[in-house]
Parts: C-alpha cells; structure tokens; sequence
C-alpha cells in the first residue's frame, strides 16, 4: 500500500498566516482558500475589502489546482492559446490563474487558492503561503 503525507491543521494555518501578511502588506484585498488533494476546504481567509464573489473564485482555483494536479493558470492558458473546447470540460470550473498545487515529496497533497488582485499576484500569494509549509 502506498502512504502520502497529508495537510494538518497547523500546516493549513501556517500557509494561511503567511499567504495573509503578505496579501496585507502588499494592500491587497483577497480570499485566500487552502484545500486538500480531493479539493476539499480546509481552512479559508476572506480579507477585509475582499469582495463576495472572491470566496467562490479562490475556492474553485484551489479546487482544480488539487484534483488537477498543476497550477490553475494552466487551464486558463490551454484556453487562451486557442482551445476553447476546454470550456466543455465536466466539472471543471476556476480555471484562472491563482491557484498552486501543494507539492511534498513529489505527491500533491493539495493546493491554494487566491482571488481579488491581479491573477499573477493572486498566485504570488499562494506560492508565499505555501512556502511557509514545514516538511
């Protein structure tokens, strides 16, 4: 049988933590939404100014960042590129840049989600949150 590491608690809020102070002193009003390798919430940050809609965006970048195994602006990149096909992918939404896959030892064992700024510094955020994972 094959074993993986998986999120704790202390590592969802040590990447939230992280992915927050950097959004604040970069003045950057976003959700910050962390899933695990299934794409489902495990913890979630809504920063003040942050509008509504963002908690839905940040969570579904995060969402196919997981299950999907690679960075969400992929998607979106595969898209802008030409094949607009992808649109009619089943069940497959959030497909913007903003969401990064959380790597250890080689497995995916989840991923960020960021919404609200500009896409490349939504997956800036993520990438700091992540950064801050201790493995």
């Amino acid at each position: 049988m094959n074993t993986k590491p998986v999120l704790s608690l202390s590592d969802v809020q040590s990447m939230l933590a992280a992915a927050e102070k950097h959004a604040i002193q970069n003045k950057w009003p976003v959700t910050i939404a962390v899933v695990d390798d299934g794409g489902h919430m495990l913890g979630l940050i809504r920063l003040d100014g942050a509008a509504p809609i963002s908690v839905k965006i940040a969570t579904a970048k995060a969402h196919i960042a997981a299950v999907g195994q690679r960075e969400s602006g992929a998607y979106e990149k595969v898209i802008n590129d030409g094949r607009t096909a992808f649109l009619s992918a089943p069940g497959i939404e959030g497909m913007l840049e903003g969401g990064v896959p959380i790597v250890v030892d080689g497995q995916v064992v989840g991923a960020v989600g960021v919404s609200g700024v500009k896409s490349n510094e939504d997956a800036e955020t993520a990438r700091v949150g992540i950064a801050a994972l201790k493995h």
